[in-house]
């Protein structure tokens, strides 16, 4: 580990202007993710700058129902909270889905949203990767590709391929609550829409999210959505617990009679960013609550799929495996048995 300053400033706009005023300072909050890049020699900050305690570690009522969640808040607090539970059952199932108990303990909401992929490759320092060493190449398009993305990839020009994929569970849940996160940077305050904070890799794989440097989270706003409490997350990982989705489905349902009226669905560990399936929002309203409708639907959000052809273990199993945890999804929330 190379050596770095650390800073602790009295408040979040002193944090700001460290950061900003500093192209190789970050932030440290928790350190669940940060602090392995530190071991690993991924990252080599000058400096550190500690915001735990800058940003709230409250979760509010917001007005017409909704919630406030401060950045600082602990995604242990934030999955026990009652009215995380019942408003927005998807939110708690994500957080308790993801990581360890001792883990959760730690990390924070804003941390959690700014985690970087666990890609074999990116975390592996003698190989080439154009996340990590812009220019270099996508060692995951030869090699070991069982957990990378099937949608919204970058698989050529080599220098700019990646076909990384978003490892948090609780920012898919976000997707599909249509939250709005809140930045305070040198410029001031921002929102912005939860969808459009992380990016594709496009021509910049190693740009995570449309952040400028030294840009602070300090909220994560939720509205009221009465669909919402009638929401769930469905996760496919190889082991039962404490490992990153292969496929998850963050997925709400409004049904009136045998009729969808309402529908919202979100993908995890398919693209490089949490995945608002909105074609498969689109074939879902208007139809009847059946599995092939639901598969129907998941079939229409992977028209534009293209799998990684790995000699040594490609990612097209995740096409069946996304159409078949989008039904059970579904399914599970309905109360329907299969009528395939």
């Amino acid at each position: 580990m190379k050596p770095f300053a650390y800073e602790r400033p009295d408040d979040a706009q002193g944090a700001v202007a460290t950061v900003s005023a500093d192209p190789g300072a970050a932030f440290l909050a928790g350190g669940t993710n940060l602090v392995d890049h530190l071991r690993l020699g991924l990252v080599t900050p000058s400096t550190l700058v500690d915001v735990t305690g800058l940003t709230s570690t409250e979760i509010t009522d917001a007005p017409g129902g909704g919630l406030s969640i401060g950045a600082g808040v602990r995604n242990a607090d934030l999955a026990a909270d009652e009215r995380v539970r019942a408003r927005y059952p998807v939110l708690a199932q994500a957080l308790l889905a993801g990581a360890s108990g001792q883990l959760r303990n730690m990390a924070t909401t804003g941390g959690n949203l700014l985690q970087r992929t666990r890609c074999v490759y990116f975390q592996d320092l003698t190989t080439p990767c154009n996340k990590r060493e812009p220019g270099s190449g996508c060692s995951a398009l030869e090699g070991w590709a069982r957990h990378h993305a099937v949608l919204g990839a970058t698989h050529e020009p080599a220098d700019v391929a990646c076909v990384a994929t978003h490892p948090s569970d609780m920012a898919v849940a976000l997707a599909v609550l249509d939250a709005q996160v809140r930045v305070l940077g040198a410029e001031g305050e921002r929102s912005i829409p939860l969808s459009a904070l992380h990016r594709l890799p496009g021509g910049e794989p190693s740009r995570d999210t449309v952040l400028a440097h030294g840009e602070l989270i300090t909220a994560v706003d939720l509205p009221a959505s009465p669909i919402a409490a009638r929401s769930s997350y469905y996760k496919v990982r190889d082991r039962a617990s404490f490992a990153f989705a292969l496929v998850s489905v963050a997925a709400a349902i409004e049904v009136v009679g045998d009729t969808i009226t309402d529908a919202r669905l979100a993908l995890g560990g398919v693209a490089h960013k949490p995945w608002r399936a909105t074609a498969a929002e689109e074939a879902l309203v208007g139809a009847p609550a059946t599995d092939d409708t639901f598969r129907a639907a998941a079939r229409a959000e992977l028209v534009d799929a293209r799998p990684v052809e790995s000699p040594r273990g490609g990612t097209a199993f995740k096409l069946p495996l996304v159409t078949a945890a989008v039904t059970a999804a579904l399914r599970g929330l309905t109360g329907r048995e299969d009528r395939a």
